[in-house]
């Protein structure tokens, strides 16, 4: 049941009989009561008082009194100046559980008339070196952000743009030319790694020659256009796209090792794509539509042979679109890639989860496009997040500081395992089961700990401090689920049978009040966290759950209450906190398992 709209009604309804006037429904503001006062929900008065004609606090106790006497679920009312406070009465949340404990799915849309097609596009990464921090959390953002869009009904598909071409793809393959001596991908050393070795290897020879050059007198911008490792591997660029067929075979070996690796990591990480794009195929759309343009004179061509579209009018500057040499660049490869993917999914809206450095890129993707015609080009959204930092700083790929993912998430099922021995919570399980609890609180504490976090938000890690199990942590929610699971199994040893309707007479505490209505925000924290695509929100939310029934379970008596109804209600509270938990959880790609 919607509370809110069975106060609009009743407002409406009231206003009707007081005044004789039948209001606009915008005018009715219901919005929830603030912590600081009594009550549950507040009407906001000042909006109806021309059709009472008195003051804001005469108008809001005459509309209480009439809510009060002819509204069973309201049970007190207040008025602070303009504002109505009314509580509802605790009987009515008690059948509101009830409502909800039947819901398997309580809080998604079911059966959205008219579902919105969401693309959105997360990983996107580079085939010259492994998954890094930062991709880990541009992966369980975008995962994240899917799995919440979808509890609005709407259909959502995630997909992955590849960046396989590339000036940054032909310094490892050249590398890898040089110095590899036919290394190939191994157990101990995985094909993303591997190649990722050789783009370092190149960085660290390119800098060597830059500084050759340098001490020979050439300023330091000549010595990086002019020192021949680039000049190389810029050449190896051209002989990719005119497809010379030895450059070609290293290519396509190369990106599959890369892209087996990728999928290990994936795996481990729990995060998929419903399809898979390649810049290889995109880039020739965006050529394609790049020489359209400049037949249309939406573009530039200059003396040199390159292709620019002017900006200025629209506050930017002007944009290469295309090298002299006739070579493709980013922004190339992202106009062939929006229109393939608007060709296939008919989309309404298109999401590109890419950190906040890509800002600027965005903003010229989206006038390019609108520039070309493609009206859908305004429902292109940059999801722009904040980066990942260490304790110890940034990192940088081609100097090989990067922390690799593997090894992250190695390392934190090796903290886990750590922490949980320490705190005696391994005891009496089997070697496999404590390999799947460890590797399931690993892996939830490096979740919770950056999906937790604003996506806006510049962010720094800290794998200790992730998988403490007391806090805002991934461990203290999984542990709370657990204790609760528990709980469901001993009275299930205890032949106690939960009754299909609860006793809605039961005289409950504050704190069960507070619980079940939390439950009922629940719906709302995912419709909010979907049009902010923040899985911050739902994070923070759980945790506020989790710490509340921590509370509830020390203060309150569950299976030792004498009380029979009692403790079925609390029984029955508790297990509706364990799958809004489990759910919430979910929809952050964390597992909760029922023992720790």
């Amino acid at each position: 049941m919607d509370i809110e709209l069975m106060l609009k009604k009743a407002v409406l309804n009231a206003v009707g009989k007081l005044y004789e006037q039948t209001p606009d429904e915008k005018l009715i503001q219901i919005q929830k009561t603030r912590k600081d006062f009594d009550g549950d929900f507040t009407l906001v008065v000042f909006p109806l008082l021309r059709m009472s004609k008195k003051s804001p606090e005469q108008t809001a106790s005459e509309l209480g009194e009439y809510l009060k006497d002819n509204v069973e679920q309201i049970s007190e009312f207040n008025v602070i100046k303009g504002f109505l406070n009314l509580s509802i009465d605790k009987s009515f949340w008690i059948s509101y559980l009830n409502t909800v404990v039947q819901d398997d799915n309580y809080g998604f849309i079911k059966n959205k008339e008219n579902p919105k097609t969401i693309l959105i596009e997360y990983s996107s990464p580079n085939t010259n070196k492994p998954l890094h921090l930062g991709h880990i959390r541009n992966n369980l953002l975008g995962y994240s952000v899917a799995k919440i869009l979808e509890t609005q009904g709407d259909k959502v598909y995630k997909v992955n743009l590849v960046n396989d071409r590339g000036i940054h793809i032909c310094k490892s393959m050249l590398a890898y030319q040089k110095w590899g001596k036919g290394e190939k991908p191994s157990k101990e050393k995985k094909g993303d790694k591997l190649v990722g070795d050789y783009y370092v290897k190149f960085d660290q020879e390119y800098k060597k020659e830059i500084n050759d050059l340098v001490a020979k007198g050439q300023s330091e911008e000549n010595a990086k256009k002019n020192a021949l490792l680039i000049l190389e591997a810029q050449e190896m660029l051209r002989k990719w796209e005119s497809k010379d067929s030895e450059v070609i075979s290293l290519w396509k070996e190369m990106n599959q090792w890369v892209l087996a690796g990728f999928d290990v990591t994936y795996k481990n990480l729990g995060v998929d794509f419903d399809k898979v794009y390649f810049e290889s195929d995109t880039y020739k759309l965006g050529k394609k539509l790049i020489l359209e343009g400049l037949e249309k004179g939406v573009f530039v061509k200059k003396e040199d042979g390159s292709v620019w579209v002017d900006l200025t009018k629209e506050g930017l500057d002007q944009k290469i679109l295309l090298r002299s040499d006739g070579t493709s660049v980013y922004m190339t490869q992202d106009l062939g890639t929006a229109h393939q993917r608007f060709t296939d999914y008919n989309a309404d809206e298109a999401i590109y989860v890419v950190g906040n450095e890509q800002n600027y890129h965005f903003q010229v993707l989206k006038i390019v496009l609108g520039k070309l015609g493609f009206s859908w080009s305004e429902y292109l959204y940059h999801l722009s997040y904040g980066m990942v930092e260490l304790p110890e700083g940034k990192m940088k790929s081609r100097e090989g500081t990067v922390v690799d993912a593997d090894d992250l998430l190695n390392e934190m099922t090796l903290t886990a395992e750590e922490m949980s021995r320490e705190l005696g919570k391994l005891e009496g399980y089997s070697d496999s089961e404590k390999k799947q609890i460890i590797e399931t609180i690993g892996l939830g504490a490096l979740k919770y700990f950056i999906l937790k976090v604003d996506p806006k938000k510049t962010m720094t890690f800290d794998p200790k401090e992730s998988i403490d199990f007391n806090g805002n942590t991934g461990p203290f929610i999984q542990y709370t689920f657990a204790r609760i699971q528990s709980i469901i199994r001993k009275a299930n040893d205890k032949g106690m049978e939960l009754p299909i309707e609860l006793n809605s007479k039961i005289k409950i505490s504050n704190k069960e009040l507070q619980l079940i209505k939390l439950i009922y925000s629940y719906p709302e924290v995912l419709k909010e966290a979907a049009n902010d695509y923040s899985p911050a929100q739902i994070a923070n939310y759980i945790f506020d759950l989790a710490k509340e029934f921590n509370q509830f379970y020390h203060d309150h008596p569950i299976l030792g209450e004498d009380d029979k109804s009692i403790s079925e209600f609390r029984l029955h509270l508790s297990k509706q906190l364990g799958e809004i938990i489990k759910s919430g959880m979910g929809l952050l790609g964390i597992n909760v398992p029922d023992r720790m």
